[in-house]
């Protein structure tokens, strides 16, 4: 029984070690120069941040080693890692977490959405029209953040809000309903007000990512027969990638150090506390 080897194959194995290897890219000179002049432009910048974020960091994590009152600072104790044990068994911290993981993800996945969407109307607006949606849109997030939260505190307040006689034909809301009094009311006011003042911002930086995406991709797709749903997931969100990714990271750092609207509408009550 015999076996034969491909054409290909053999010519393969017939070649010099390292012959088949693709050669390094040619670097000319005034490349190479470039890419130095690059460095050395942005190297003191490099460095100013390395210092500015690294040092905070580093001298936290120091401290944290130590147990010691604010009061009297110079009386320290070596702990070692016991802070972080007595943090990481603590029932309070975990569920401080939870609500602000919660809080979060459901703001950050449907501002995203809105965001997409906001974006889309003012990249698609007729030129007379589009400065004054992205005013109206932009106009939440130029207001300060405890105006906003003041403004949701006494729109839901059972003594002098307007939500529950407005809205009393849905069901579940009623002119004697507290939102302030459970704990998922309480959250649901929070997801909506921070959905409302910081969607702008997501579709501000949607909008520049879809300035970014070339029209000719978007017509030759239309050529091809692609329909409205197709364009916008096979041509416009992959080349959107990189700002939906920086705007999901800045958005999560972001809602994860929430703190004002909850101090402001519960001050931590029923279970409403966050980690900040």
């Amino acid at each position: 029984m015999t076996s034969t080897v491909p054409a290909g194959a053999a010519a393969r194995a017939a070649r010099p070690p390292g012959e088949g290897r693709r050669p390094a890219p040619f670097r000319s000179d005034r490349v190479r120069a470039e890419g130095r002049l690059g460095w050395w432009l942005a190297g003191p910048a490099f460095v100013v941040m390395l210092a500015v974020t690294a040092y905070p960091i580093l001298q936290a994590v120091y401290e944290s080693l130590f147990s010691f009152r604010l009061t009297a600072p110079d009386e320290r104790r070596f702990v070692g890692l016991g802070n972080y044990a007595v943090v990481l068994t603590d029932e309070v911290w975990w569920r401080n977490l939870a609500v602000t993981s919660l809080i979060t993800v459901v703001t950050v996945v449907v501002e995203l959405l809105l965001g997409f969407a906001l974006a889309l109307v003012m990249h698609r607006a007729v030129q007379s029209l589009r400065g004054i949606l992205r005013t109206a849109i932009l106009v939440p997030y130029g207001i300060i953040t405890v105006v906003s939260a003041f403004a949701w505190f006494y729109a839901f307040d059972i003594n002098s809000g307007f939500v529950n006689s407005w809205f009393d034909w849905v069901p579940g809301i009623d002119a004697d309903l507290n939102w302030f009094a459970g704990t998922g009311t309480s959250l649901t006011v929070i997801i909506l007000s921070e959905i409302w003042k910081t969607t702008p911002f997501i579709s501000l930086l949607l909008l520049a990512g879809l300035a970014q995406v070339p029209t000719e991709l978007e017509e030759a797709a239309k050529v091809d027969g692609a329909t409205w749903w197709q364009v916008l997931r096979r041509v416009i969100v992959p080349n959107m990638k990189a700002a939906i990714m920086v705007a999901v990271l800045f958005r999560a750092l972001d809602a994860f150090r929430i703190f004002d609207n909850v101090f402001i509408m519960t001050a931590g009550a029923n279970n409403t506390e966050v980690l900040s």
